[in-house]
């Protein structure tokens, strides 16, 4: 991590159109300014506000063959999906009423994007972008501020803020495709902004503004749902699990 004391300006000044159309980073620290290009990328417009999320769509072997997609996620209540091939949105998705922070693409099925809308929304809405059509949605009663696919089954992980009705500030399991709620744990007394999954699949954390981190052993690990896929028996019923 880098830091900037009262002394020095900040590391990156900002962004610009070099001569043969390339972005440029001006790098500042200190009297010194470099500049440094990206040769083989091109500006996009993105959106008149602020962007709120940004995420890559999921390699894997499955999907090799899928070119490489990014979803944003703006304050102007807008979801675009990029193909990186081309400067213009693939689709545009206008369907939240409140800022698009959260969004998360399935390891499971090719094309398959989840988004979930802020205080003014409080939904999650899953959409095809092989076609660009919305699928399915769920009002979850309070802020969406992330999610996150389990890698070992087809569920997914929703962290939460305000909400002036429901529970609040807690994080989700759900069941996709049925969207039935799997699991809710409470522990935290601010908005869950941050969220992440270990390698092996099995351990999620989350931030919050309480200024804790909580581990919770949410799923199996891969190797687990292997060996019970070889021998036939349930992937989600081991003991110690969030249930």
């Amino acid at each position: 991590m880098v830091k900037s004391s009262s002394t020095t300006r900040p590391l990156f000044k900002n962004n610009a159109l070099s001569p043969d159309t390339h972005p440029a980073w001006e790098l500042s620290h200190g009297p010194t300014t470099r500049s440094l290009q990206a040769p083989e990328t091109a500006p996009f417009s993105i959106s008149t506000q602020e962007i709120c999320g940004l995420k890559w769509s999921c390699p894997s072997d499955e999907f090799v063959r899928d070119p490489v997609m990014l979803a944003s996620g703006g304050n102007d209540n807008k979801l675009f999906v990029w193909d990186m091939r081309h400067p213009t949105p693939l689709w545009k998705f206008h369907e939240h009423t409140a800022a698009v922070k959260a969004i998360a693409w399935s390891p499971h099925q090719s094309g398959l994007l989840a988004s979930g809308g802020g205080t003014a929304d409080k939904k999650i809405r899953f959409w095809n972008t092989s076609v660009g059509v919305g699928i399915s949605e769920m009002d979850t009663g309070s802020q969406v501020c992330n999610l996150t696919w389990s890698k070992t089954s087809n569920e997914l992980v929703s962290t939460h803020g305000y909400s002036s009705t429901q529970p609040q500030n807690q994080v989700c399991i759900w069941k996709y495709p049925s969207l039935s709620l799997v699991a809710t744990l409470s522990g935290h007394i601010h908005r869950v902004l941050y969220l992440a999954m270990n390698p092996t699949g099995d351990t999620i954390v989350t931030g919050a503004g309480d200024e804790t981190l909580r581990f919770w052993n949410a799923f199996p690990k891969r190797s687990e749902v292997e060996r019970r896929a070889r021998e036939g028996e349930g992937a989600l019923d081991e003991g110690g699990k969030i249930r």
